[in-house]
């Protein structure tokens, strides 16, 4: 990752004329952004999309970014405001064959690691995308509470309570989920 003085010398570069130098903030960032991206379409090719009309997005109002946070914070709001409004436009329901069929080979730790990972998943579906987002990014990704709240555009408070009541969703969920597991056993 670049420092913030390399990225504001990169920005003034980029708009004194130099946009061939716009690639290396793409180069530092690309693999954030498609996490970001990813995480709120959970399809690989909208997840690219997503990114890359992020990227292009950013690179056009590159002239109205305040130098008061992270070019990286400022980018992955625009990534996260793209992929909810994709989501949005295409709403789809895609269901990966991997967790439709269990391969009989598979170890009884290894199914029951599975079903785990398919009651979390499901659960967290249930929730709505900033939920989902902000639990992901602060749980699986481990950011910290304020670069979360930045990604977010939120106070850190607010974050805070958002985390905390998604958990407690997500909870919910999860007990509904197995309950409903346990009735067709």
């Amino acid at each position: 990752m670049i420092t913030v003085q390399e990225e504001n010398t990169l920005i003034d570069r980029i708009l004194a004329g130099e946009k061939q130098l716009y690639a290396q903030l793409v180069d530092s960032y690309k693999s954030y952004a498609y996490t970001i991206a990813y995480k709120v379409t959970e399809n690989k090719a909208d997840a690219e999309e997503v990114a890359q009309d992020a990227f292009i997005k950013a690179f056009h109002y590159l002239k109205g970014f305040k130098r008061g946070a992270r070019f990286s914070t400022w980018l992955y709001r625009i990534v996260f405001n793209t992929a909810i409004s994709h989501k949005r436009k295409n709403k789809r329901v895609f269901q990966s064959i991997d967790r439709t069929f269990n391969h009989a080979s598979e170890t009884e730790n290894t199914l029951e690691k599975e079903d785990k990972t398919v009651f979390i998943d499901q659960a967290l579906n249930r929730l709505n995308e900033a939920d989902r987002l902000s639990l992901q990014l602060f749980y699986l990704k481990e950011f910290s509470l304020e670069e979360v709240a930045n990604i977010m555009g939120q106070k850190i408070n607010t974050t805070k309570v958002r985390i905390h009541r998604a958990r407690q969703r997500m909870a919910d969920e999860l007990k509904s989920i197995l309950q409903k597991e346990a009735l067709t056993l």
